[in-house]
């Protein structure tokens, strides 16, 4: 009888063991060692505040945190997740790493983008820096959708305030030439397949976040660079289909952000843009789990995500 105790209990060591490392989250540098571009190395090092939020600041290594859902309900489909953070902090787990668990539970992959910040440390031409991660972040997770389980014609991307405007830069710039290829991954699409911005931070004009603005385009910058980051001024008819969330009393990014790039899917676009506005919300409420009225967006994105056909 002890000796079946013994190895009733190995048994389940081992078990929990292999049923831990399938479930381990994958945590994956988007760049070889030595070959990230735009960087200039210095003594700056990487900071992880936890309060009651995580918040990552000075970004020195980018990368990806990879959430797959059960292979019992997984759908294929694959979203990559912007933090805000007004491009000077990322607000990790409440508009990052949530976000993947939350996905997971209906069945959606959930990659977590650890995106550099723009620096005038560590960059030369800092406005280009997010965009070149995000631009490599979905090629490599398209290089990997098959050991992933992930349809490589279904991965979309989602981000919050000036993540939302890190995603829309994709979304509408996926194509521009911002960084030597370096590898086999570099020939891949850079793409999107749809796109969900909440809160975003849309144009650098009239109505943008100001310190979101600073921090990506410096003090004073040229009407030309304005308007190369109003990402609602990039939309076409390859921009991808989009879902936009946005309280009407956003004191941080005015609505009009949102209304802005809806108004001109309608026009410029192929018509393919949800928004849905909410009288009261603030900003920066994350899944609003607080916040009955609120918190239903979510519930609206995952219909509308099961609801997109593959290409």
């Amino acid at each position: 009888m002890k000796f079946i105790s013994i190895k009733r209990y190995l048994i389940v060591v081992m078990s929990l063991t292999v049923f831990g490392c399938a479930s381990k989250e994958r945590v994956i540098e988007l760049w070889p060692e030595g070959k990230i571009p735009n960087h200039i190395k210095t003594e700056e090092k990487e900071v992880h505040e936890q309060t009651n939020i995580l918040r990552i600041k000075n970004v020195q290594t980018p990368t990806i945190e990879v959430f797959l859902p059960d292979e019992s309900n997984a759908t294929g489909k694959a979203m990559l997740i912007f933090p805000g953070g007004g491009y000077g902090l990322l607000a990790y787990d409440w508009e990052g790493t949530d976000i993947a668990k939350f996905l997971n539970n209906h069945g959606i992959a959930g990659i977590v983008v650890k995106y550099r910040l723009p620096s005038d440390k560590t960059q030369t031409k800092k406005h280009t820096v997010p965009l070149i991660d995000a631009q490599r972040a979905i090629r490599l997770v398209r290089s990997r959708a098959e050991d992933w389980n992930i349809d490589k014609n279904e991965i979309g991307i989602i981000g919050f305030s000036a993540g939302g405007h890190v995603a829309s830069t994709l979304g509408t710039q996926y194509n521009k030439n911002v960084y030597e290829p370096i590898d086999k991954i570099d020939e891949l699409s850079a793409r999107p397949d749809f796109m969900a911005l909440i809160y975003p931070v849309i144009t650098m004009g009239e109505k943008t976040h100001k310190g979101s603005k600073k921090k990506l385009l410096g003090e004073n910058p040229s009407e030309a660079l304005v308007n190369a980051y109003s990402n609602h001024l990039h939309i076409n008819k390859e921009t991808p289909v989009t879902f936009l969330v946005h309280a009407i009393d956003d004191k941080a990014v005015p609505k009009e952000n949102s209304e802005f790039f809806h108004g001109l899917m309608s026009t410029q676009g192929e018509g393919m843009s949800s928004l849905y506005l909410y009288k009261k919300g603030g900003h920066g409420f994350s899944l609003a789990k607080e916040k009955p009225h609120l918190k239903e967006w979510s519930k609206k994105l995952i219909s509308w995500v099961n609801e997109l056909e593959s290409d």
